[in-house]
C-alpha cells in the first residue's frame, strides 16, 4: 500500500513544466469526485428508521416518491385483514347461534351450517393471508431502505462503462453481438 501511494505522489510531482499546475488541478478534481463522503452507518440508519415508522427510511434516503407506495401496500393489506376479520366473526357468530338452537336473522338467515363453516374458513384464510402480506410489506420496506442506502454509496462514474456492441464478421458477413467493458483512468 505504501509503495502504491509513493508511486502516485511521485508521478504527480515528476515533471516541472508549465502544464504542471494544470495537471495537478485536474488530478485533484478527479480525486475530489472519487472521495465523496460515505457514511458507513447510512444503511443501518435507513433500516432502523423504516422499522420505527414505515416510509421513514425512504425519506432518509430522499426517495420521497416511494413513501405512498409503502403506505398503500401496508394499508391495503391491513384493510383486507380488518374486512376479512369482520366477515369471519359474522359467519362464526351466525354458526354459533345455529348450534345453540337460535335463529339467524339478516343476510345470513337463508344460509345453512355447511355454507357457514365454509365461509368461516374462507375468511379466516384470507384474514391470515392479509396479515402475512402486511408483515411481508413491512419487512420489504425495511430491506428496500437498507439496500437503497447501500446503492447510494456505490460509485457510478463515466470512467467505467459497459455497452452492447454489434459487429459484422468480415468472413461470412454475419452479425456478432458482444459487450464492451471499458475503464478510463
Amino acid at each position: 500500500m505504501f509503495i502504491f501511494i509513493f508511486l502516485i505522489t511521485s508521478a504527480t510531482f515528476a515533471q516541472e513544466t508549465e502544464n504542471d499546475s494544470l495537471q495537478l488541478t485536474m488530478n485533484t478534481d478527479v480525486t475530489l469526485n472519487k472521495h465523496v463522503h460515505q457514511d458507513p452507518l447510512a444503511p443501518s440508519k435507513a433500516a432502523f428508521y423504516s422499522a420505527v415508522l414505515p416510509g421513514l427510511g425512504q425519506a432518509y434516503n430522499k426517495k420521497y416518491w416511494k413513501i405512498p407506495i409503502v403506505y398503500a401496500a401496508i394499508g391495503t393489506s391491513l384493510y383486507y385483514y380488518s374486512w376479512n376479520n369482520k366477515k369471519y366473526h359474522e359467519y362464526r357468530d351466525a354458526y354459533k347461534t345455529l348450534l345453540a338452537g337460535g335463529t339467524v336473522t339478516g343476510e345470513l338467515a337463508d344460509i345453512g351450517e355447511d355454507r357457514l363453516i365454509r365461509a368461516q374458513k374462507f375468511h379466516q384464510k384470507n384474514r391470515d393471508l392479509s396479515m402475512l402480506l402486511a408483515l411481508g410489506f413491512y419487512v420489504l420496506n425495511i430491506v428496500e431502505a437498507n439496500v437503497n442506502a447501500h446503492l447510494m454509496q456505490f460509485n457510478v462514474s463515466d470512467n467505467l462503462s459497459l455497452r452492447p456492441q454489434l459487429q459484422q464478421n468480415q468472413i461470412d458477413y454475419k452479425h456478432n453481438m458482444g459487450l464492451t467493458l471499458s475503464y478510463q483512468f
